[in-house]
């Protein structure tokens, strides 16, 4: 993806949130790609369809409602991801977070293990493994975070500054 400049803070962290998460969209990182051509949320690779992307309630309705899978049978409550990536039987989450300044977005990262188990329970039924991304802007990167980092890391997830390399999609 793209590098990201952003400035902002305060009241204006919800306006720049949603430019920065714009700004980061997975589909147009791909389809911008020489590599790759995007029709819908099928992703191509020489003309071979090598992913599908899905978005909050589509995630539910263009994939788990199709096979079957009713997600209120496996979690109590719907994740609503900011992105979703089905490369063969691995689903890439992604979440993305803009922050400007002290707050309570950098305390959501330590929700990652929670919502990673939730992941794994709902698509466990088809088979599908689960890994857990955050995207982050560039405020995050800074020693005060390094403990929640770790923490992110230790508990199978990962994280990334202003970009998402595409070899950890299973897109190399």
């Amino acid at each position: 993806m793209r590098r990201i400049n952003t400035v902002g803070g305060g009241s204006q962290t919800n306006v720049n949130g949603l430019e920065f998460e714009a700004r980061t969209h997975l589909l147009e990182a791909l389809n911008n790609h020489t590599d790759f051509t995007v029709i819908g949320n099928q992703v191509f690779k020489d003309g071979e369809v090598v992913a599908h992307y899905f978005e909050k309630h589509g995630l539910y309705k263009q994939l788990l409602e199709i096979r079957g899978i009713n997600y209120s049978d496996y979690i109590s409550k719907k994740l609503l991801p900011d992105g979703a990536l089905l490369v063969e039987d691995t689903i890439y989450i992604i979440e993305k977070k803009f922050q400007s300044g002290s707050g309570s977005v950098d305390e959501k990262l330590q929700t990652c293990d929670f919502k990673r188990k939730q992941y794994v329970k709902l698509f466990s039924p088809i088979n599908i493994n689960v890994q857990f991304y955050y995207v982050l802007n560039d405020w995050f990167d800074q020693p005060s975070n390094r403990d929640v980092f770790d923490y992110i890391r230790s508990v199978g997830c990962d994280y990334f500054i202003e970009e998402l390399p595409l070899n950890r999609l299973g897109l190399e």
